[in-house]
């Protein structure tokens, strides 16, 4: 069998191709990430007038600290209940979207919409949805005796960013999740039905079994962005309280770098939650990938 190879006119032209990509990781990645990674050895005053090397020192100090070791579990359990929810609401509206014929598309978008709203902006509408005083979900839960408060309550303020973070990323895990039901050969399903299995039955032993690829990348990126990219909700409905329950690494690196100019500390974070989210990438892939049907 004969196989065909690409070949380039110049010799430079691959490199040239990939120079635009390679120059923009280099100068919005590498180099961001190495500068964290010294300043993370250095103690600075709130001015940067004075500079000290101190070695490891600020990620001794972060590990004996309790504040730390609360955001660390705090994150774990944002991160873990904002994947589930998010993929799991996705995954329940794909199935029923997927199950229409003429107004699948018409959902479809209406279900994409919320993808576009910063997340900033997600916070606020949650924050107004749940607040106290005027939003709608306590007023309804005081009718059955449920006295919701997220400014005093841990537990209420947790589960505030979990809903918010999760309405955001729904119509991303929708997208894919819809993507991958509509690629499943519908013989399958429809053979299954001959041979008297449920609806239940067909999709726990062949359509899950088959959306494992598609599942599987979005618990990836999933959990990345629930460790990244819900500071914006973090600091729009909860600012990380109360006392500390919603303050997660993320919203950590920002309060001790920019509020309390702890800049050391700060990048010493940051360092430690890249390394965090490229191990659970690493596990992920390592393990998790091992149970998928591709």
């Amino acid at each position: 069998m004969q196989t065909k190879r690409m070949t380039f006119p110049g010799r430079f032209l691959p490199y040239a191709l990939l120079a635009p990509q390679v120059i923009v990781t280099l100068i919005f990645f590498i180099w961001p990430a190495g500068q964290a990674l010294y300043q993370s050895l250095l103690r600075e005053d709130a001015f940067g007038l004075r500079t000290t090397f101190v070695g490891l020192e600020n990620f001794s100090r972060l590990f004996r600290d309790g504040n730390y070791l609360n955001s660390l579990s705090v994150t774990a359990i944002f991160a873990i209940g904002t994947t589930l929810l998010s993929m799991a609401a996705a995954l329940l509206l794909a199935c029923t979207v997927n199950r229409m014929i003429r107004s699948r598309s018409t959902y479809t978008t209406l279900l994409v919409w919320p993808y576009a709203i910063a997340p900033a902006i997600a916070g606020v509408l949650w924050w107004f949805i749940f607040n106290p005083s005027i939003g709608i979900v306590p007023y309804m839960l005081d009718m059955v005796g449920y006295q919701w408060n997220h400014r005093t309550s841990g537990a209420d303020a947790m589960l505030l960013v979990i809903f918010a973070a999760a309405w955001k990323q729904i119509s991303y895990n929708f997208l894919f999740f819809l993507a991958g039901l509509q690629s499943i050969p519908q013989s399958l399903i429809e053979a299954a039905a001959i041979d008297g299995a449920s609806p239940m039955k067909r999709f726990w032993t062949i359509v899950f079994p088959l959306l494992s690829p598609t599942t599987f990348f979005l618990m990836v990126v999933n959990v990345v962005y629930a460790m990244f990219d819900t500071f914006g909700i973090i600091h729009a409905t909860t600012q990380g309280g109360p006392a500390q329950a919603t303050n997660t690494l993320v919203y950590k690196v920002y309060a001790d770098g920019f509020v309390g100019l702890n800049l050391g500390s700060s990048a010493a974070q940051s360092v430690i939650l890249m390394v965090i989210v490229v191990a659970l990438t690493v596990v992920q892939f390592r393990f998790i990938e091992r149970r998928v049907n591709y």
